[in-house]
């Protein structure tokens, strides 16, 4: 591992590709950013079929075998809203409802096949088509805006190629399309804290095919945040994220069984006690990204001037993760 932070605040989009890789690019097979000097370590949590994505809620809610389930604190396994079913294929990724006119305690899930779109599952389980999205493509990630800069509206990525498409979702279910042509991104999308320097408010967004991790700006624009410095490539480079809350909180991750992959996963939620990313040096408002092969972790500081990425953690070499990190208070 080379000794150094890795620092990375470029505009692109339109940039032309050799300013964009001047920011430095990561090894498809070492880890180049700078390590912590005390890594931690992910661990089982518990088990349960096919998980694709986890959230906190006013419960802990993991998307698994095109269900939804609950969690308790102590890993204990439940139902939660039984008239859910996923259609089918894909990574039908969810977000947690902040509350408000989309309800507390809700949960809204990509359908990924057939009427591309987002289904409402309420805290009482009743089960809604939300919204449904035109936009050619496949979409691969969804979060809430809780900042403001996106009106507080729910945000989706369809990704086509080397493209992809911004959609920003009312609670009246209104869709409006910020742009067509942010780069390349997929997985546990995150909007990002005021205190995240130049980056604070937009959407933070990793690819996990060149190891770079974006922001998206209301207005439609894509800046690249940092170049991971972590393996990178299909099914290998980040995947996962999100910003690390006040509070003793865990943090989790669904690691899917996948046969026949370089990574095939556990069927596990995979847990780093707070304690451990402390130690390792992580703080409130750092933003951890994962790799789905490995389950490999930065933690990405960033200030009005630059961004430092720092490698903090690892998982078992045939992790397969999928979807968000999620943080909770765990027993």
């Amino acid at each position: 591992m080379r000794n150094r932070w890795r620092l990375a605040a470029a505009w692109v989009g339109l940039v032309p590709p050799l300013l964009i890789g001047a920011c430095g690019a990561a090894s498809g097979t070492q880890i180049t950013a700078r390590s912590a000097a005390a890594p931690a370590q992910w661990g089982t949590f518990v088990h349960i079929p096919e998980p694709v994505d986890v959230v906190p809620s006013t419960r802990i809610v993991v998307a698994a075998n095109g269900r939804l389930r609950s969690l308790s604190l102590a890993g204990a396994v439940a139902g939660f809203a039984n008239g859910y079913r996923s259609p089918g294929g894909g990574e039908p990724y969810i977000a947690s409802s902040p509350g408000g006119c989309f309800g507390r305690g809700a949960v809204y899930a990509l359908q990924v096949v057939g009427r591309a779109g987002v289904i409402a599952i309420g805290a009482g389980g009743r089960v809604r088509r939300f919204a449904t999205i035109f936009a050619p493509g496949l979409l691969n990630g969804i979060t809430f805006d809780t900042t403001g800069r996106f009106g507080r509206r729910l945000l989706v990525t369809v990704n086509k190629g080397t493209h992809t498409t911004i959609e920003a979702i009312g609670c009246n279910g209104r869709v409006t399309r910020l742009t067509r042509n942010a780069p390349r991104v997929e997985g546990g999308i995150a909007v990002a804290p005021t205190s995240f320097g130049r980056f604070g408010g937009d959407l933070i967004a990793p690819d996990e095919i060149s190891g770079r991790v974006y922001a998206i700006t209301p207005t439609g624009r894509s800046l690249l945040v940092a170049n991971s410095g972590l393996p990178h490539g299909t099914d290998t480079g980040v995947e996962s994220e999100a910003f690390v809350p006040a509070g003793n909180k865990d943090a989790l991750v669904a690691d899917r069984l996948t046969p026949g992959n370089p990574h095939p996963g556990d069927d596990v939620i995979l847990r780093i006690r707070a304690s451990a990313l402390r130690a390792a040096g992580v703080r409130t408002g750092d933003l951890l990204v994962t790799t789905e092969g490995g389950a490999l972790t930065d933690a990405i500081r960033c200030t009005a001037r630059a961004c430092a990425v720092h490698y903090v953690a690892a998982g078992p070499a045939v992790a397969h993760v999928e979807g968000h990190v999620a943080f909770a208070t765990t027993r």
